[in-house]
């Protein structure tokens, strides 16, 4: 069964630390996604990458399209390699999707983790005016869905370099638009439901892991106001505001993002929140 897991799921282990790093890539991504940034944490952490099912080399046939239909199945993946390698206090690094799973599975089983890196987390995309901007109108995701059921490599096309950005290096935005296309259209098209239409909004006070939130200056995916919405409603949080922009700066800013989550790995041990919001581990840089 163990072994199972970690096939499902095409689990790398890697690095000497007795601690270890787990990394949850984001939606339409897989594990290779982080080759600018896992390899700077290998000589202090165990670094453990893997590839959601019906993703990057995970085991396609254990997509069950029930379990993946919402988020909580991917958590539950999560939580599965966890046990599987018997791994605690671990710090979890997620990008986008990958951040929001991370998050659900750290409520479930606290005692896995010790940190939260979340970079570019949304719980909800869809603007709820007056009081929360998602980034997003529902029309728009409505569109973006018929393109996806009309013409998706047409859709991968449109879609990768509005989220990469930096559209001075066409080649990151290239990858990406790869990476969607390798993706079966039917799966894709269900965890992008599940990412884009979900409301996790009434998760993030249940955050009981310290958590430092990644967020680009420049995001179309995920605004400076869903930064500073997570920021505000998970109880011991840290929000530092990048130079990088776009929705992926662990591929476009990888210096600044090892550099970002290295220092407060490193100045991060009093987890008490401060008054209004700052001291402790609350800080908004």
């Amino acid at each position: 069964m163990a072994e199972n897991i970690l096939i499902r799921n095409n689990v790398k282990i890697t690095g000497s630390g007795t601690t270890s790093m787990i990394f949850a890539h984001g939606f339409g991504c897989d594990q290779n996604m982080w080759r600018f940034v896992a390899p700077a944490f290998e000589e202090d952490y165990q670094t453990v990458l893997f590839d959601y099912v019906g993703s990057g080399n995970s085991d396609a046939s254990a997509y069950d399209p029930i379990r993946y239909g919402e988020l909580a199945g991917y958590a539950q993946d999560v939580l599965e390699i966890c046990e599987t390698l018997g791994l605690k206090d671990a710090v979890l690094v997620g990008h986008s999707v990958g951040a929001m799973i991370g998050i659900l599975a750290s409520i479930q089983k606290p005692e896995f983790f010790s940190q939260l890196i979340l970079i570019g987390p949304s719980p909800r995309y869809i603007n709820d005016l007056p009081d929360y901007i998602g980034g997003f109108e529902l029309s728009d995701l409505d569109g973006l869905f018929d393109l996806m059921d009309k013409n998706y490599f047409g859709w991968a096309g449109y879609l990768a370099p509005a989220i990469m950005a930096n559209l001075d290096r066409p080649l990151l935005a290239a990858e990406l638009e790869e990476s969607f296309c390798k993706v079966n259209p039917a799966i894709a098209r269900q965890f992008a439901e599940a990412t884009f239409y979900a409301d996790n909004r009434k998760d993030l006070p249940n955050v009981t892991t310290p958590a430092l939130i990644l967020q680009s200056n420049e995001d179309i995916i995920a605004p400076l106001e869903v930064g500073a919405y997570v920021y505000h409603h998970i109880p011991v949080s840290t929000l530092k505001i990048m130079e990088a922009t776009g929705h992926c700066p662990h591929m476009s800013h990888p210096e600044e993002t090892i550099g970002l989550i290295k220092e407060y790995l490193a100045s991060n041990t009093n987890t008490s929140k401060g008054p209004s919001g700052q001291g402790g581990a609350k800080a908004n840089g």
